[in-house]
């Protein structure tokens, strides 16, 4: 029997299907978020059953997860996006303790105790300047593409200090950046800092190891190492981060 699970989040869809014997990732795919958020989940689904020569009728229990969770009708339930991660990270990396979730519109500092249920958590949902939309803002005024800012900010002099807590706000500061002379490279290196600052505020005085990086921003280069040198401890990427929420509702969907 196959489990499914769908994390409809602020920025894309996520699906992963999974047999229920070895909890093997049978098929997954993503598409990007767009107003009709249950015909995408849907089409995402079938597309994925269909690459697996499967059906509706193989799947035996769906569970939904993120922003868009409560628009999925035909999922049998609902689950946070706080467990799912949790859940999710855990099968993947299984001795984490620390989680750090950064999407398109929120970050999140998920703690888990020994056995990987959610001791506690922090969440920013209240300011894209701390997420991967302010990522997407500066890419798009410096004219290039998300996954070349890495690259920019390795070649950073001097990181330029962006003071501003609202993305509209820190956009225009960097417009003044640019007008005063500094490079590009030290604005994209000064944006990381900044975000890797905001989750430190969320962690408080104790973050424990394993930390793992998860979310969308974590397959942009150079987010780890800025999470790394303003955290103060290693930071390891999960494998496949944007899926870990999809991932973790498949297997609970499977429990």
């Amino acid at each position: 029997m196959i489990c499914a699970g769908i994390d409809a989040g602020s920025r894309a869809i996520k699906v992963v299907l999974l047999d229920t014997e070895g909890y093997n990732v049978v098929a997954s795919g993503t598409t990007d978020q767009a107003v009709e958020q249950q015909a995408l989940a849907l089409g995402l689904l079938e597309q994925a059953l269909a690459d697996s020569g499967l059906s509706r009728a193989d799947v035996g229990r769906t569970v939904a997860t993120g922003y868009g969770r409560n628009i999925i009708s035909f999922a049998d339930t609902t689950i946070t996006e706080i467990t799912c991660h949790a859940r999710g990270v855990r099968h993947v990396v299984p001795d984490a303790m620390t989680i750090i979730e950064i999407g398109g519109q929120d970050s999140k500092l998920i703690r888990l105790n020994a056995h990987g249920a959610v001791r506690d958590f922090a969440m920013n949902d209240r300011c894209a300047a701390g997420t991967g939309r302010f990522l997407e803002v500066v890419a798009g005024r410096l004219g290039v593409e998300l996954d070349k800012l890495g690259e920019m900010a390795r070649q950073s002099r001097k990181p330029a200090a962006i003071s501003s807590t609202c993305v509209v706000f820190a956009e225009t500061e960097i417009i003044g950046l640019l007008a005063a002379g500094s490079r590009p490279e030290d604005i994209v290196a000064g944006v990381q800092r900044s975000i890797a600052s905001r989750v430190a505020a969320m962690v408080g005085r104790t973050m424990d190891p394993p930390i793992v990086f998860t979310g969308g921003v974590a397959l942009i280069p150079g987010m780890d190492a800025a999470l790394q040198s303003t955290l103060g401890h290693p930071v390891t990427i999960a494998p496949e981060p944007m899926m870990t929420g999809a991932l973790g509702a498949a297997l609970l969907a499977c429990r």
